[in-house]
């Protein structure tokens, strides 16, 4: 194996060198302590949530937020009481910035806490009613059922939905290494009070037979013995990897970023900025704009510039990237009509964040970044190896072979990846920004894992896969929401929306071949509510209404979306109103610092009406100002018998584009490959 793993010197600083670096194990100690000393932290209070309550974005972008309130916020939980509150500390003034309690009622409840899938199962195997449930169906020996505890949703039952609560089935495990999802014990849901700690209703519709095909991938006898024609693939950079890593602040080409990473959303990226080589050349034609108006970039508060990147101009692109929830609804209408998931939300994906390894999940010449998170309590507790940072060749960059001149040129395209892997019950996430060479910008969701399963009820079942005998896999969505504060060529842009067609047999179009663009400027955030539409080739373009290319028009970046449905969830139901942010492909709204998550802040049991579709009611003016695009993206799994019984990657995502950003090709200057070197 030729990979070799670098560690960032300064990732385990116990100071941030950069006011938007992650909080550190010894500041959530701090904030801890200033809680603890207002009396916020009594017995049995616990944390839902701790993380960086990030400085306003006009101080950082002026360069003010050094000096600026450093602050965390949290989501605690009495888990006697069930009462929640909503704190914000201040480490640089250690004091409490504010504490809200919460109304479950209208404003939801806190994410599930890792403690309460220990209590679950106690709770439930407790209970005299579930345990002659499963005796029924001829189960005694409870240490063999592994309880699945599920978030409630929020179904206008009063005496649920203001509960603390979570929904419960059961899975069969009858050997250590049996798969658990291959054997569900279907028919049967618990309904757990979390602060009572008592299973408060049994739904006992149906009994089916636990399906008994194994599913243990681990086992040879399952999956036969390992292939022996796949010869070694071997990445190797000789001269190092061309990127640079500063503790947080990473350098690759003519890119830039900042590296972030939240319990909540998971990887973040920062000031995403793209070095413009050719700036000087072009600033008399471009009208003299100078750096000051590219969003307050500058040398020092950058990382430092070297004299290579200096014939140039910094030109920002996106202040702030990230997936800020995600919702898997489930299409049963039947017994589990209210299975859905709000992985970001309810569950928090950036506390399940895997350690990755070298050969397994990463291959070359990787650097790592660990991961901060606390537990329960708020003690902090690091996860090696959590962010992966590499490079990738990617193919064919450009190439022609002139007919005319004789030239036969070809380059090599090459990425930087930034990712990390997830796993959230039975379902493993992998998240994935590339950056290319000629200014693209692409995530992608890698999805794969286990699929969650029930009992086939027979015959022609539309709402789910026979993926083994009697074992049904439901049809399900993923729908990921980007969250996009655009900064293209600063804060000042608008979006237009991009349809293409022909045009029909005319005096202007003699032979019916003409094709053109039809261009609609979104102006209002009650107008920017759209969904994409393959057949007109619709994409999104992100203008600046400050600076134009040198033809005068705007520089712009565009979202090029995949063409798949948004939530198929009747729009009066009620999972449509939780997941509003997933009506439509496309959101734009006025930036808002307080408007951070796409399902709002609290998204476990809350009755609906949060996040996007509360920011869009004050219907504001989103024409050249400063804006942020929301983007839902994700696939419709009607799962197959290949997904079991563990999944090969499904992906999804999308694509932005430089679009007149540029003056022409920005990669002409990118050499030639040398040529192979043969054995003597």
């Amino acid at each position: 194996m030729t990979d070799t793993a670098v560690r960032s010197d300064e990732a385990s600083s116990s100071h941030p060198a950069h006011p938007l670096d992650p909080a550190t194990a010894a500041e959530y100690l701090a904030g801890r302590d200033i809680m603890a000393a207002a009396g916020l932290l009594a017995e049995p209070v616990r944390f839902a949530y701790y993380g960086l309550e990030e400085p306003p974005k006009d101080d950082v972008l002026a360069g003010n937020a050094e000096s600026a309130d450093r602050r965390l916020r949290a989501f605690l939980v009495n888990t006697g009481t069930g009462e929640s509150t909503d704190a914000v500390v201040s480490l640089t003034h250690h004091d409490v910035i504010s504490a809200r309690t919460l109304d479950p009622g209208t404003d939801g409840q806190m994410p599930i806490l890792d403690s309460d899938f220990v209590a679950v199962d106690e709770i439930v195997k407790a209970d005299p009613d579930w345990r002659a449930a499963m005796a029924r169906r001829g189960y005694e020996d409870l240490s063999q059922i592994r309880a699945c505890p599920i978030t409630a949703g929020a179904f206008g039952v009063a005496d649920d939905d203001r509960r603390r609560m979570v929904r419960v089935f059961a899975f069969l495990q009858a050997r250590e290494h049996d798969l658990a999802w291959a054997h569900p014990i279907d028919g049967i849901v618990a309904y757990v009070d979390l602060i009572e700690r008592k299973v408060f209703k049994i739904t006992d519709e149906f009994e089916l037979p636990v399906p008994a095909e194994s599913g243990d991938y681990d086992d040879e006898a399952i999956r036969g013995p390992d292939r022996t024609t796949l010869k070694p693939i071997e990445i190797t950079q000789p001269e190092g990897a061309s990127f640079t890593l500063d503790g947080h602040a990473l350098r690759w080409q003519d890119w830039s970023m900042r590296i972030g990473f939240d319990a909540r959303e998971g990887l973040t990226l920062h000031q995403i900025t793209l070095h413009d080589r050719n700036a000087d050349r072009d600033a008399d034609r471009d009208g003299g704009h100078d750096a000051d108006r590219d969003g307050g970039h500058d040398t020092d508060r950058d990382g430092g510039h070297d004299a290579d990147r200096d014939s140039g101009r910094e030109r920002p692109v996106i202040y702030r990237a990230s997936i800020p929830e995600m919702v898997v609804p489930y299409g049963d209408p039947r017994f589990r009509y209210w299975q859905a998931y709000f992985d970001t939300g309810e569950y928090l994906v950036g506390k399940w964040v895997n350690s990755l390894e070298l050969g397994c999940d990463c291959l070359g010449e990787i650097t790592y970044l660990d991961a901060t998170v606390t537990d329960d309590s708020g003690q902090p507790r690091t996860i090696p190896n959590a962010i992966c940072i590499h490079e990738e060749d990617f193919g064919i960059l450009w190439k022609h072979t002139d007919i005319f001149n004789g030239s036969a040129q070809s380059r090599r395209q090459r990425r930087l990846v930034v990712s990390y892997f997830t796993t959230v019950g039975n379902y493993d996430y992998g998240f994935y920004w590339y950056f290319y060479l000629d200014g693209t910008i692409e995530c992608e969701v890698k999805l794969t894992g286990v699929l969650f399963t029930s009992a086939h009820p027979g015959g022609d079942h539309p709402y789910s896969t026979e993926v083994a005998p009697g074992l049904a896999a439901p049809v399900h969505q993923h729908l990921f929401s980007a969250r996009l504060d655009m900064t293209v060529d600063g804060p000042a842009n608008a979006v237009e929306e991009v349809d293409v067609s022909g045009l029909p047999i005319g005096p202007e179009n003699p032979y019916g071949n003409a094709m053109v663009q039809t261009v609609t400027r979104l102006t209002r955030e009650s107008q920017a509510g759209r969904r994409a539409d393959g057949s007109r080739g619709r994409t999104w373009r992100v203008v600046s209404t400050e600076r134009q290319n040198r033809f005068g028009h705007p520089t712009a970046y565009t979202l090029y979306p995949e063409s798949a449905p948004a939530l198929l969830a009747d729009p009066a139901s009620p999972l449509a109103a939780r997941a509003g942010f997933a009506a439509n492909h496309l959101w734009v709204t006025k930036y808002d610092p307080a408007q951070r998550y796409s399902a709002g802040d609290f998204v476990n049991q809350h009755p609906g009406g949060a996040g996007i579709p509360a920011f869009i009611a004050a219907d504001q003016d989103i024409d050249g100002t400063d804006l942020v695009v929301w983007h839902t993206f994700g696939p419709t799994h009607f799962p197959r018998l290949e997904d079991w019984p563990v999944m090969p990657v499904a992906r999804c995502g999308f694509v932005l584009k430089p679009t007149g950003f540029f003056d022409r090709n920005p990669t002409l200057d990118v050499p030639p490959p040398p040529p192979p070197s043969h054995p003597s």
